[in-house]
């Protein structure tokens, strides 16, 4: 493996805090706490804000805020799929009226209400580039001294989110070492971005990725394709997206397997997205993607990540992550799947 290439592809990832802003967002709650502070978004039905006299972030349920207000820009996501990018406001309701939320578009000067239980995420955004930024960066270690083993797992993810598209990347890095024994290592790259379509909740996608993996002995294997998506749920707790289209794939084998073997394939991509919440406590984060090849029938290769997480406290929290590749006609010797799971933690800033 070169390590400089990995190297360069996390500093390029690993996320930089977002430059900080003043607190003067209003938040009212229904049993009429009254509370100055920066809202930093919302997100699995919690509300992140931040205070001048508490440290780290705190968690508000969204379902328990009666009125909001706050001059920063949002971009502002409903069930429905409508994507809205303003400030943010509560207009007077009567009685037990439900609470809505006014979104006021600073460009255009008009504005769009939406009921509060209709909004499942509020994404800071702002003027300035850099501060459209959200991500987590990850690093768990595990020690055996029975048989000197020991496994490292690094990660970092980024997003970059406007009004009707949004792009990503992340990088994933394991490393296994057993005494007297070949280190064993598995690096990925990915990359996505997406545009919403008229039609609500259908979406035109773009994905790359670059896989390097020693136990599959696969030097470097790079992915690019596209296709159409559409989100089948997408609530405050829970969101489920499917794109169907094509991809195209090379692999390059490391210098003991014969050139031969070296394989570039266009297939057809199956590709999903699900991520559920609990409030303020657990959260999963998975992905899947199926290639059915095209040019060489009946070769399926399958790969997928997932994480489930703890929150410890503020923006710290514990996670298990399973990954694995799989590929049903390898080249002759080599084996045909590379999986495994690391434990450690995650730090995140803004809305991942």
């Amino acid at each position: 493996m070169k390590s400089p290439l990995w190297l360069y592809s996390f500093l390029i990832l690993f996320p930089a805090a977002l430059f900080a802003r003043a607190k003067t967002d209003v938040l009212v709650m229904r049993n009429g706490d009254h509370m100055t502070c920066e809202v930093k978004g919302l997100d699995g039905g919690v509300l992140y804000v931040s205070f001048d006299y508490i440290d780290g972030t705190a968690s508000v349920d969204w379902s328990k805020v009666a009125r909001l207000e706050s001059n920063q820009l949002f971009v502002v996501k409903t069930v429905g799929g409508d994507v809205y990018t303003g400030k943010l406001r509560t207009p007077e309701s009567e009685g037990d009226r439900p609470v809505k939320i006014e979104v006021i578009e600073v460009a255009e000067n008009e504005s769009a209400v939406v009921e509060r239980s209709q909004i499942v995420r509020l994404v800071e955004t702002s003027d300035r580039f850099w501060q459209r930024f959200s991500g987590d960066v990850s690093f768990g270690v595990i020690y055996t001294k029975g048989n000197q083993s020991t496994q490292y797992s690094l990660s970092s993810g980024t997003a970059y989110v406007r009004e009707r598209w949004s792009a990503g990347a992340s990088f994933d890095s394991n490393l296994s070492h057993n005494a007297g024994v070949s280190s064993s290592t598995r690096n990925s790259l990915s990359l996505t971005a997406a545009h919403l379509l008229p039609s609500q909740n259908w979406f035109y996608t773009g994905v790359g990725g670059i896989l390097q993996s020693s136990e599959q002995q696969i030097a470097h294997q790079s992915t690019i394709g596209g296709g159409i998506g559409r989100y089948l749920k997408n609530t405050d707790r829970t969101t489920v997206q499917l794109v169907g289209g094509l991809a195209w794939q090379g692999t390059t084998y490391q210098s003991s397997v014969p050139q031969s073997s070296d394989q570039n394939l266009l297939a057809a991509l199956i590709y999903g997205k699900a991520r559920f919440f609990k409030f303020s406590k657990t959260g999963f984060d998975g992905t899947a993607a199926l290639l059915p090849a095209l040019t060489q029938p009946g070769r399926l290769r399958f790969s997928t990540n997932a994480s489930y997480y703890v929150k410890i406290v503020s923006n710290l929290k514990w996670n298990v992550t399973f990954y694995g590749n799989w590929d049903n006609q390898p080249p002759p010797t080599l084996p045909g799947s590379d999986y495994g799971t690391s434990s450690g933690l995650t730090w995140t800033f803004g809305l991942k």
